[in-house]
Order: structure tokens, then sequence, then C-alpha cells
């Protein structure tokens, strides 16, 4: 059966997909919550524009795979979330980007003038961050077994804040502050037993996992009074990270309750209010159009209310407050520029659609049954919907990009697909499998484009083999 046949069979009868996706009114149009802000498609030839410039442009100069980056959308985003966040009553807060979402200097260059503050979790991450000229003072620097060399470089560099995360990680911070003389600001991770609604491995505040103190335990109480009572590093604050792509509000409410009694508890024994609260984040984002984020300002007012009645019932004084919204920011001001090379129909149930990247670019769908996207972007197409999945060109079966997504019927080789929502985990999480050069970041506004990650090559691949 032809590709055009396979379309109308799945127009007519229906589809193999899952229950909630159905063959669209218009298979050209783009839904606004899923693509960059200056993404369009041109009314003359129906190919997605970005930036004022044409994806076949950009394919045609910066090749295919690659990760677009629309800059405007994300100085918005940056934008939105420090209006958001900076508009409530109370509460002084500081917005977190997330390094392990996507880092490259350009990128640190532009959160750090969008007066974001910056998490990082790795000595590379920090290395980056410093590389780019990004404040240390506005850094955080995360990660469950920081080593020794990693928290000396931390405190050379005058990081801001370290969010300490075991015992070990205290000790060897001490001894490291006391050989340089100095005392580096710290918060406690404390682990609250709250499971946000999202994906088992993404969730990060149950008991049964590697971050943080246990609340339930005593270890978070046992950590803060260890440090406020050996008074070497300066205790500012606790930390709790509840997941990510959290679409409300109500698994927070819990978490910060619970933070907050542990706070007051401190300040019962010591007679010491600390001064900031890190209520973490991982901000939910469309990926699909079931997914329905709320707005930063919603989500603002929503989390410095749980906050200012917590602190009221506790008789606390209103700590500083932060947020790390995650891929929130870096995600949805991407897509992936894909060229199609195969498409193979299987029997009427659906047709394959295999692209020139894969799971080397996007792991998230093996890793975590991730749900995307994808829309026919060089051209507009006339034919009926046609049930197909996104697929890459590496050797497993399960190197899917797009489980199931309506294009139109006659999708062909040379035919360049969009994947938006790319911007979070896909390059940062990108591999060299069946040794595939990992693909450029390109940076479009107005009117142009600048790469800011190169294409690997092959003679990189080569450079570290010296057998």
């Amino acid at each position: 059966m032809r590709a055009h046949e396979a379309g109308a069979l799945h127009a007519d009868l229906g589809h193999h997909g899952p229950s909630w996706l159905r063959p669209p009114a218009d298979v050209n149009a783009l839904a606004p919550q899923l693509w960059p802000a200056t993404v369009t498609r041109d009314p003359a030839g129906g190919a997605l524009t970005v930036g004022g410039v044409p994806v076949p442009a950009l394919a045609a100069e910066h090749g295919t795979p690659a990760y677009i980056l629309d800059e405007a959308d994300l100085r918005a985003r940056c934008r939105e979330l420090t209006t958001a966040f900076a508009a409530g009553g109370a509460a002084d807060w500081t917005v977190y980007y997330a390094g392990k979402a996507f880092l490259c200097r350009a990128v640190a260059r532009i959160i750090a003038e969008e007066g974001l503050s910056l998490d990082v979790c790795t000595g590379g991450e920090l290395a980056v961050a410093l590389a780019a000229g990004f404040p240390p003072e506005r850094i955080g620097f995360h990660g469950n077994n920081k080593s020794t060399a990693e928290l000396a470089a931390a405190m050379d560099a005058g990081v801001g804040r370290i969010v300490l995360d075991s015992f070990h990680e205290i000790e060897r911070l001490t001894t490291l502050a006391r050989e340089r003389g100095a005392r580096p600001k710290v918060l406690v991770r404390v682990t609250v037993g709250v499971e946000a609604h999202t994906h088992e491995y993404i969730a990060t505040a149950h008991e049964d996992q590697k971050f943080g103190f246990s609340l339930a335990g005593g270890a978070a109480y046992a950590a803060a009074a260890r440090l406020l009572e050996e008074d070497v590093c300066e205790l500012v604050g606790l930390h709790s990270h509840i997941g990510s792509q959290i679409f409300d509000t109500s698994a927070f409410e819990i978490s910060a309750r619970r933070v907050l009694e542990l706070q007051a508890r401190l300040r019962d024994a010591y007679g010491v209010e600390l001064p900031e609260l890190n209520l973490g984040g991982g901000f939910g984002i469309a990926y699909t159009t079931r997914d329905d984020p709320a707005p930063p300002a919603e989500l603002a007012k929503r989390l410095e209310k749980i906050v200012t009645d917590e602190c009221e019932t506790l008789k606390l004084r209103m700590p500083k407050l932060s947020v790390e919204p995650g891929r929130a920011i870096i995600g949805p001001a991407v897509f992936t520029l894909y060229e199609v090379g195969t498409v193979k129909d299987v029997d009427g149930i659906r047709t394959y659609v295999s692209v020139d990247g894969g799971m080397s670019d996007n792991i998230r769908t093996a890793l975590y049954d991730a749900a995307y996207s994808a829309t026919l972007a060089s051209r507009t197409s006339a034919a009926p919907p046609m049930l197909a999945r996104v697929v890459g060109k590496h050797c497993e079966a399960g190197d899917v990009v797009v489980q199931d997504e309506f294009l139109p019927a006659d999708v062909r080789p040379g035919d360049l697909v969009a994947v938006p929502g790319t911007g979070a985990y896909c390059r940062s999480m990108a591999s060299n499998y069946n040794h595939v050069p990992r693909p450029p970041v390109v940076a479009v506004a107005d009117g142009r484009s600048r790469v800011i990650v190169r294409r690997e090559t092959e003679d990189d691949l080569m450079a570290l083999d010296v057998g």
C-alpha cells in the first residue's frame, strides 16, 4: 500500500495510536503552545520560519539534524519568569536556570544578561559557566556526589550557594573551608517524602532515591544541626526538589509545609531562623497538545501563598525564596530539525518515517517513554493525515523520536521534519551511539543564524581513540 493510501485508510477507519490522538482538521496547522514564539509558516511556500529565517535555509547552511534555538523566545521566557516571581507580595525571589537541561557558553551569557541565576551539578558545568563569564555569586552547585576537587573548584571560584546532599559532602566541604579559612554559604537538600505526579525516574522527592537527606528518618535535621553546631560553613537555608515536568502546585504545598516545619524545629532548638528557602521546581512544558502548563505568574502567586500561609502558621519570618523552573526555560525555545530518509508503510497500521538523527540526539523517548510532536517543516501539504512513527537511523528497534503523530500522507525522502520542545535534556544527554556525530546548536534571531555549539565530525570521534 502506498503512503497516501495508508493515510486515507487511517483517516477513514481510525488509527492504532493512543486513544487521545485524533487526526487533525489541518495537518499543516501549528499548535502555538508547542512551538517557540517566532515560529510560523511562510504563507508562500509553507515552510516553517524561525526568527525570520526559513528552515530550509537553515538546513542548507547548517545541515541536519540540528537543534534550532529561538533566541528571542528564550529571552522572553527568562523575562516572563523573572517578572512573574518579582511581582509577588512579601517574597524576594531568585530564579535559577538549570544547567543540566542545556548549557553552553552562549546560553550562559544569555541567562546572565537576563538576570537569572544558574544551578550546576558537576565540575564540567561549572567550568562552562565560568568560561562564559557567568557571575559566580549567582551560581548554585547541586549534585549528590560532589568530589573534593569539585567542591574546591566551587569554593575557589566564589560560587554563591552549595547545596549539600550527604554527610560525606558536609565533611569534605568543612575540611576544605577550614583549610582555606573560608565560610561558604550552603543549603541542606531535604527529601520530604512527596512524589510529584511524573515519571518514576524523574520524581526525586520520595524516600527511595539517591538525593538529599531524609526528613522522616531524621537525617535532614541532623545535617542542619551539625552545620549549625560546627559553624564552619554558613547554613543559609533548606532546599527541596520534588521532581520535574510538574503541572500543579499541590505537591509543592505539602513539601513546603514539611520543610518549613523543619525550619521551625531548628529555630526552636538553636534560636536561628534560616534566611533562605529553595523550593526546587521542575515546571512542566507542553510536549503535545495534551499538556497544559500553568503560566509562570500563576505559579508564582500560588507558591508564594503556600509559603506565606505556612510561615504565618509557624510564626516564621518570610525567607528569601528560590525556584528552579528546570526545562521550562530552555525546553520550549528549541526544536530539532531532521531530514526524512525513508518512508515505510507497515500493513496499514502506521507508517515509519525515518530521519537522519534519532536516539543519539534525543534519548528521552527511549529512556522515559517521553511523548513528542512533529510537523512537516519544509512545505505544506494537501494530502490527508497519516499516522506515523518518526524513528531514527540507529540499529535499535527502540530508536523512536516520536511514537505517534499525524503527518501528511505524501511525506517523502528529502522533506524536513521538525520536533518541538527539544531544548531540555536532548543535546545535554546526546551520545555518539553507532559513532554518529552530535548535531550542532544553531541560534536564530532577527533574520540571522549563528552556530553556538558546532556539529561534531568524524575527526572528533577519532580524536580520543588512541588505539
